[in-house]
């Protein structure tokens, strides 16, 4: 097989570019903490622990050609959010970009919602590349002439100049959350989105700052009953009443702004009864819910826990339809898992373009895609080693147990500090984005 890909055909996946320092040592700000392209795939966006967006742009010339859509260039750079501190608290607020969401284009601007811990800024990106001149009561250099001095009347133009690209903050939504906000998710009806923490979830209009509407609270009366919390929420990509939020219990629940203004009850319960046999002291921590996608159909959903990446059928609640295994051969390792904290890490999933292969990351820089029509899977490598263009990615396979075959890596030399908890694939071609630590990775299919 040479890999999963879309429409049941294989794909082999090249190496297209990679961004970032090479250097070992790396600075905690340049930790890649998100990483999203924007609806018409044109715009790939990266948040850092730094508090810095990166958009970079596909190069428009080589789409022509069918040997290589285009490369991805920095587009613009800014910082979106600066490490601030609550007095109030005590607490530091870190600078963080935990998501980036862009929202539909409706002009010839594109705009995008970024968060950290607490504070959500609405960003506006846009292209300047005229100038206007010949202004009555300026001078080209910006001074003010004295009126006295204006003879005549001038018409001002407009004039060529290199193309600047300006990234300004047009809303600022601040002060709703109590606890840490984990997810952002725009609407289908172009003007509210959601954004969501520990343990509430908040509907805002993207033209109101002040306020906004608590559509979830799970918060108990005493903390000390509290037995899970919010890990991720996404509005239906269709029906615009409807959202889902997983728990760190592993369900996802279901709900419907139509039935009540506050959606304490849901509409529906997704969650698989646990096997028994599989019972440990872990149980609990690998079923959290990492991560939650609709399908571009809205028919599906896929959940991301420790082990695992589940597909619901949204008519189905006690079960998932399918089932793909990310690194089952970790089970035996949770011990050791646990002791270094990397059982906490909260890996995300994506789906490509057709809703028919879904990919998620994994340990040593590996990342892992399943076919759902011929339900194979390939495991491939994100590495400077294969950094030449159109390199063909080889897979690879972990050895969990017995005896090692030559082209298998052992699960006792996996580097778990090395690892791959951010995805994205463009919505319209066979192009991906995985950022490992520092590094973004671009892989695109062989064209023939």
């Amino acid at each position: 097989m040479a890999g999963a890909g879309g429409g049941g055909n294989d794909i082999q996946w090249c190496f297209s570019q990679v961004k970032g320092a090479v250097d070992d040592d790396v600075a905690e700000a340049d930790i890649i903490s998100t990483v999203e392209f924007n609806h018409s795939g044109e715009l790939l966006a990266t948040g850092d622990k730094g508090g810095r967006v990166v958009i970079f742009q596909q190069e428009q010339e080589n789409k022509i050609q069918s040997l290589s859509r285009g490369e991805y260039n920095v587009y613009s750079t800014f910082q979106s959010h600066e490490p601030e501190f609550d007095y109030l608290k005590s607490l530091e607020i870190e600078e963080k970009i935990n998501k980036i969401r862009w929202l539909p284009q409706k002009n010839a601007a594109q705009f995008l919602l970024s968060t950290n811990d607490k504070t959500i800024k609405l960003w506006k990106i846009s292209e300047r590349d005229k100038r206007p001149e010949g202004y009555n009561l300026k001078e080209e250099d910006g001074r003010y002439r004295d009126p006295s001095t204006v003879t005549t009347l001038r018409v001002p133009v407009l004039r060529p100049m290199d193309l600047m690209v300006e990234a300004s903050p047009r809303r600022i939504f601040a002060n709703a959350h109590t606890y840490h906000i984990n997810s952002i998710s725009s609407n289908s009806d172009y003007e509210t989105y959601l954004s969501a923490d520990d343990l509430r979830i908040n509907l805002w209009h993207l033209e109101i700052t002040d306020r906004s509407f608590n559509i979830v609270d799970i918060k108990p009366a005493n903390m000390e009953e509290l037995t899970e919390v919010i890990t991720a929420a996404e509005f239906h990509p269709n029906s615009c009443n409807t959202f889902v939020y997983s728990s760190s219990k592993g369900t996802i629940r279901l709900c419907d702004m139509r039935a009540s203004a506050l959606c304490d009850r849901h509409s529906k319960l997704f969650e698989e009864p646990e096997d028994p046999s599989n019972r440990s002291f872990f149980s609990e921590i690998i079923s959290s819910i990492s991560d939650v996608k609709f399908s571009h159909s809205g028919r599906y959903m896929m959940t991301r826990d420790y082990l695992s990446v589940k597909i619901w059928d949204l008519n189905m609640e006690n079960r998932p339809v399918e089932t793909y295994q990310v690194h089952e051969y970790l089970r035996s390792k949770l011990c050791s898992l646990y002791e270094n904290d990397c059982i906490f890490d909260k890996f995300e999933c994506c789906w490509n373009g057709s809703d028919s292969v879904v990919m998620t990351g994994s340990y040593n820089n590996f990342f892992r895609m399943f076919d759902r029509n011929t339900k194979r899977d390939i495991t491939l490598e994100a590495s400077r080693e294969n950094n030449k263009p159109r390199t063909v990615l080889k897979p690879r396979k972990v050895c969990a147990s017995g005896k090692r075959k030559k082209d298998e890596i052992s699960v006792d030399s996996l580097d778990f500090n090395k690892k791959i908890l951010h995805t994205a694939w463009h919505p319209k071609e066979n192009i991906i984005a995985v950022a490992t630590t520092n590094n973004l990775y671009i892989f695109q299919d062989k064209v023939n």
